[in-house]
C-alpha cells in the first residue's frame, strides 16, 4: 500500500465523519523484530482492529522501505538510513505523520526519532503517548533529548503508564501526573492455559524434575548471571529460553560453577513452542537486576499458564505484575542467596506452588487479559476524542 493509497483509504466525503476512529501507532520496530514493546504493539493493534481504523508506522531494518499487512493491520516499515545510539533513523516518518489524516497519533516511548519526527510533522490530530520505560542506561542521550521529550508530552492529550509503580517512581512522569493514566499490559492469557499433556512429557523427559523456568535477551539486566549463580545452591533444573550477546559469558560461568549440567541454553523458541515449557516447569523465575526490565510481561505468561513466580523487588513494574505471598515470591535484586532461597522454598513445597499459581492465574485473567487492556485503551481515547467531533466506538 503506497503513501496515496493510504490516504484515500482513510480520506471521507466533505463534512462527514469517519464511522471507525483513525489511529496512527508509532514504534519503533514491528514484528517478527522480537522485543517488549514490539509484542505489546502487535497485541494491542490486534486487539484494536475491529474497533478502530489503524496503521502502523515503524522503522525498517535496512534502507528498504516495506508496505505489508499483517495480520489484518497495515504496517508501513519506513527505510533507516542510519542507527545512532541503538535509535533508527528514518527521514521518511515527518512525512508519513505529517500527511497522515489520523484521528488520533499513538507514539510509544522511548523512541527519540518519533518523537522528533512528531514534532517536525506538525500534525494536528490528539496526541496518546505510551511512556513503556525512562531512558535508564544511555543517561547522556536522556538528558540531551529531554527538552524534545518534555515538549512532546506537553502537547499530549494523555500519557498511559503501564503500573502504578513505574508511574510513582518516573520522575518524568510526575513532571505530568496530571495526564497520565495507568494500563498494564494484557496479553490473550486462555492461549496459556492449556497444553499437549504429551509435548510437556517431552519437556519433562529431556531437562528433569523440580524444573526452574526464566525467558528473556540474554543481557545484563535480566540477572542471568544472578539467576545462575543461585542454582549453586538449587537441587534443581533451570531451563533459559532466549539468545542474546551474554550466551557464551553465561555459559562459562555455569562451567566454573559447576552448574552446566542443570543449567540448560535453549536459545529462541516461538510463542507457540512456549506452552509445553511453561505446563512443563514448577516455578518461572525473574532475576531482573537494573530499572530497564519495566514490566516483565514474561511474568504475565507464566501466572497464566499457572506458574508461581520468583520476581526481584525493582522500583519498577516487576514486583506489580506478580505481587510477593499472593502470587509468588520477591526478592531483593542482586541477591544469588535470597533467590535461592525463594526458589528452594517452592520447589520443596507442593501446596505453597499450587495456590500461589492459581491465584496468579486469577490475576492474570483479571488485570492483564487482552480484552481488559482494550477496554481500558478505548475508554482512554474516548476521553480523549470528547469534544473533537470524533466518535470512538
Amino acid at each position: 500500500m503506497n503513501l496515496a493509497v493510504d490516504q484515500a483509504a482513510w480520506s471521507a466525503p466533505s463534512g462527514v465523519l469517519p464511522a471507525k476512529l483513525r489511529v496512527l501507532q508509532v514504534g519503533k520496530f514491528y514484528p517478527p523484530h522480537m522485543g517488549g514493546i514490539e509484542t505489546h504493539l502487535q497485541a494491542l493493534c490486534g486487539a484494536l482492529r475491529g474497533h478502530a481504523d489503524l496503521r502502523v508506522i515503524v522503522s525498517s531494518e535496512d534502507r528498504n522501505t516495506v508496505e505489508e499487512t499483517v495480520d489484518s493491520v497495515p504496517v508501513a516499515r519506513l527505510s533507516t538510513l542510519l542507527t545512532a545510539f541503538s535509535t533508527s533513523i528514518s527521514p521518511g516518518m515527518v512525512s508519513r505523520i505529517r500527511r497522515s489524516p489520523a484521528d488520533l497519533v499513538h507514539i510509544h516511548l522511548p523512541n527519540p526519532a518519533a518523537v522528533l519526527a512528531y514534532l517536525a510533522s506538525g500534525h494536528r490530530g490528539r496526541l496518546v503517548v505510551t511512556y513503556h520505560s525512562d531512558t535508564v542506561k544511555q543517561k547522556v542521550l536522556g538528558r540531551m533529548f529531554e527538552p524534545f521529550l518534555s515538549a512532546a508530552l506537553r502537547r499530549s492529550a494523555a500519557i498511559i503508564a503501564t503500573s502504578p509503580n513505574y508511574l510513582a517512581t518516573s520522575a518524568v512522569l510526575q513532571a505530568f501526573r496530571d495526564r497520565c493514566h495507568v494500563i498494564p499490559y494484557g496479553i490473550d492469557t486462555t492461549q496459556f492455559e492449556r497444553c499437549n499433556p504429551e509435548a510437556v512429557r517431552k519437556v519433562r523427559q529431556r531437562f528433569g524434575e523440580r524444573l526452574v523456568l526464566s525467558v528473556g535477551r540474554l543481557v545484563y539486566y535480566k540477572g542471568f548471571e544472578v539467576l545462575i549463580r543461585a542454582m549453586s545452591s538449587v537441587s534443581g533444573k533451570l531451563v533459559i529460553v532466549g539468545d542474546g550477546p551474554l550466551r557464551g559469558e553465561l555459559a562459562s560461568l555455569a562451567a566454573r560453577l559447576g552448574v552446566a549440567d542443570k543449567v540448560f541454553f535453549a536459545g529462541e523458541i516461538d510463542n507457540a513452542s512456549m506452552m509445553p515449557y511453561y505446563h512443563a516447569a514448577d516455578l518461572f523465575a525473574l532475576a531482573s537486576v537494573a530499572r530497564s526490565e519495566a514490566f516483565g510481561i514474561v511474568q504475565i505468561e507464566a501466572m497464566a499458564a499457572g506458574l508461581p513466580v520468583v520476581n526481584t523487588s525493582l522500583d519498577s513494574g516487576v514486583p506489580f505484575v506478580s505481587l510477593d505471598g499472593e502470587t509468588g515470591l520477591t526478592v531483593p535484586p542482586g541477591s544469588p542467596q535470597a533467590l535461592a532461597e525463594a526458589i528452594n522454598r517452592l520447589l520443596n513445597d507442593a501446596g505453597l506452588r499450587q495456590s500461589l499459581g492459581q491465584a496468579g492465574q486469577r490475576r492474570a485473567r483479571q488485570e492483564f487479559s487482552l480484552d481488559t487492556m482494550l477496554r481500558r485503551t478505548l475508554e482512554l481515547y474516548r476521553k480523549v476524542c470528547a469534544g473533537s467531533g470524533v466518535r470512538v466506538p
